[in-house]
């Protein structure tokens, strides 16, 4: 189980979510920093931050919070998480357990520039049935300002409240003969836009969705300014590809046990997509913490509560270790001791192993894990690697090691392991389901 706590994001801590600041710069570069520190400075004070609200309930989709919530703050808005229960956890899909800034009681008399639903099953439902909610969207749609919503939550909140009359938009296949009635014309684009307001279909949709809402807000040189660094496919809705050299088959008892750590500055994208389609595919998966206690403090000011710590972890063994990235996060990896030594453990005993954005750099290429071995990371980290003839890749498989190389790519990476335990065919019919490809 996963808890994951969104803090409050306000203007004086918008430095930190900006794309170019923390996400891959040593502490130990001030100079950089500092240039970095008033470049940002400048770019933030030279566009008002805007305001955007994201309701979360039992049930949402936290693949399409996470996103939505992450990119967002990276763009530099300030983003209010807001539960519609009566209390500020809710319990999402897959395990995932979210905790909001504020009830959605406490943000009926604020005004925000863009309102973003996440979809999921029951969320959907219980983000429709908020009153308070339902209150606030319509303000928002009267206002004329930007209101959005992706998979079920076009037709299930948005349609039922009226609010897409006379306008295009599309959601998650199986909702579009309930979305008929609720607007002009469906559609099947991936994002779709009319007006002000945004509509998407699913997970597999939601970083270019939230993209789009950058866009929305700020402009295009921003939303490019912000889709950069994520490493984002050119060719969205296609089938996956993956480079796989020495292939050899991965193999497990009765499902596969698979431990993912996580550590103060991982990236929380990359960490929640990860979990969310390995437990998708009925992957046994256990959250470490590598810090002294259970919640780590996400890049983007999330917060993820492990499972376990990494000592308890250690106590088993595993048919997979993977690493998400982040800058802080890698670091935090190459310096646990108890998960290096697993690491290179499951080396030695023909166990896959693997990793994601800055953590092929920065854990296993110091710590010898990628001797001998094709692999790819985070364009900016890729001159650390002793073998670079693959590093253009999105992911790269060498006999027992998969590597990948940002937010963007984790999910053809999340896929890939599916299908190095499972098969093509099951990871083809989860990338259907996501709408990651086209179905």
């Amino acid at each position: 189980m996963v808890l994951i706590s969104v803090r409050h994001v306000t203007p004086h801590s918008l430095l930190r979510h900006f794309p170019l600041t923390q996400h891959f710069l040593p502490k130990q570069i001030p100079s950089l920093k500092n240039r970095i520190f008033s470049f940002t400075a400048t770019a933030t004070m030279s566009s008002t931050s805007k305001k955007v609200l994201v309701p979360v309930a039992n049930g949402s989709e936290p693949i399409e919070a996470v996103i939505t919530i992450d990119v967002l703050r990276r763009s530099g808005a300030d983003v209010t998480v807001a539960s519609v229960d009566k209390q500020l956890r809710v319990d999402a899909c897959h395990g995932v357990k979210i905790v909001a800034d504020a009830l959605v009681s406490d943000c009926r008399d604020a005004v925000f520039d863009l309102i973003a639903l996440p979809g999921g099953m029951p969320g959907a439902t219980n983000l429709k049935e908020s009153e308070v909610l339902e209150t606030i969207v319509k303000k928002q749609a009267s206002a004329g300002r930007l209101y959005a919503a992706v998979c079920a939550s076009p037709a299930v909140a948005l349609g039922s409240w009226g609010l897409l009359k006379g306008l295009k938009a599309t959601c998650y296949p199986s909702f579009m003969e309930q979305l008929a009635p609720a607007c002009a014309a469906t559609v099947e684009s991936r994002v779709q836009q009319d007006g002000k307001v945004v509509t998407s279909r699913g997970p597999g949709t939601t970083m270019e969705f939230s993209v789009a809402l950058v866009e929305q807000l700020y402009g295009k040189e921003r939303a490019d300014e912000v889709s950069g660094p994520l490493v984002m496919r050119a060719n969205h809705g296609d089938e996956y590809t993956i480079a796989e050299f020495n292939p050899i088959q991965w193999t497990f008892d009765n499902s596969p046990q698979i431990l993912v750590p996580i550590a103060n500055g991982s990236e929380e994208m990359e960490a929640v997509m990860i979990i969310d389609i390995l437990r998708r595919a009925k992957a046994n998966v256990v959250v470490a913490s590598v810090e002294d206690k259970l919640e780590i403090l996400a890049s983007r000011q999330i917060k993820l509560v492990a499972d376990v710590l990494i000592d308890e972890a250690a106590k088993l063994s595993y048919d997979l270790i993977v690493l998400p990235g982040g800058l802080g996060g890698a670091q935090a990896f190459a310096n646990s001791e108890k998960l290096v030594n697993m690491l290179k453990k499951q080396k030695e005993s023909n166990r896959p192993y693997g990793a994601i954005c800055a953590s092929p750099a920065l854990v296993l290429e110091p710590h010898g894990l990628l001797k001998g071995k094709k692999a790819t990371a985070f364009p900016a980290m890729c001159n650390k690697l002793s073998d670079q003839s693959e590093i253009e890749k999105r992911v790269v498989v060498d006999g027992n090691l998969i590597t990948s190389r940002g937010p963007g790519t984790s999910m053809e990476f999340a896929l890939a392991i599916v299908e190095k335990f499972f098969g093509r065919n099951k990871a083809l019919e989860l990338a259907k389901i996501m709408l990651f490809t086209h179905a």
